[in-house]
């Protein structure tokens, strides 16, 4: 007896490559254009609480490219349809889309529209993934690799990102102020890192918790020379962040 592989929906795989690729070309047209502001010219605006140095933000490279081997391949007839990838699928093609969207949102300096779409794509790619976790044992090693590196790195780096975006924005509008800014960081790092191990510690993938690890020793070379104990714990959070990701990994 056999039995015919379930087919892959052509709009779902077609819509993640799509959005893929979307998130990939957004930043070049926007500078090519010369529409709105420079990335890095809206984070300054707003930085003074916490910051990562800005050689952090070159993960985007290596995210990027992961992802668009995942898009291809789940594109592919080769690809099986299995209940890990559906978990994923429409969840990635929504965060992936997100990143596509924040860059013009934030170019176009709308501040509030950058942390609703940060947040959305952050937790609907973290959504999807411990859904697809439920389904981690049918996998092949191809189909496990291809599903939770990519997208593990994109969940990550958007929950780092998520909260420096956050911090940014209540500055520049003021509701963190001088006084505040100190407690404020802290509680972001903080945050960062209950979340991140929270999520890490139930999806039991590595790929989640190295971005995260990533970005605050990035915060740490920012902030070790002006603010020495928000940069102590950043480190401390990032050690912290990558322990229990190891952890988390080999218990799975």
């Amino acid at each position: 007896m056999t039995f015919d592989r379930p087919e892959k929906p052509q709009l779902r795989s077609w819509a993640v490559l799509a959005s893929v690729v979307a998130a990939i070309m957004t930043a070049p047209v926007l500078s090519w254009t010369g529409i709105g502001l420079p990335t890095n010219a809206f984070a300054a605006d707003g930085d003074e609480t916490l910051r990562a140095a800005p050689y952090a933000f070159s993960i985007w490279g290596l995210i990027y490219f992961a992802l668009f081997v995942y898009a291809v391949w789940q594109a592919l007839k080769a690809a099986p349809e299995t209940p890990a990838l559906k978990s994923v699928a429409w969840p990635s093609a929504i965060a992936t889309a997100g990143c596509a969207l924040w860059l013009v949102v934030a170019a176009l300096n709308i501040k509030a529209l950058t942390v609703v779409v940060i947040f959305a794509s952050a937790i609907t790619m973290i959504f999807g993934l411990l859904r697809a976790a439920n389904h981690k044992d049918g996998l092949g090693r191809v189909s496990h690799a291809l599903i939770f590196w990519p997208l593990g790195l994109l969940a990550g780096w958007l929950t780092i990102a998520s909260a420096l975006n956050l911090l940014t924005v209540l500055t520049a509008w003021d509701v963190i102020g001088p006084d505040s800014a100190k407690v404020a960081a802290l509680a972001g790092i903080g945050g960062v890192l209950l979340v991140g191990s929270a999520v890490v510690w139930r999806l039991g993938h590595i790929a989640y918790g190295l971005p995260i690890a990533w970005g605050l020793v990035a915060v740490w070379v920012a902030e070790r020379t002006d603010k020495p104990q928000v940069a102590l714990a950043a480190a401390g959070a990032a050690v912290a962040m990558l322990v229990i990701s190891i952890i988390a990994a080999r218990r799975h």
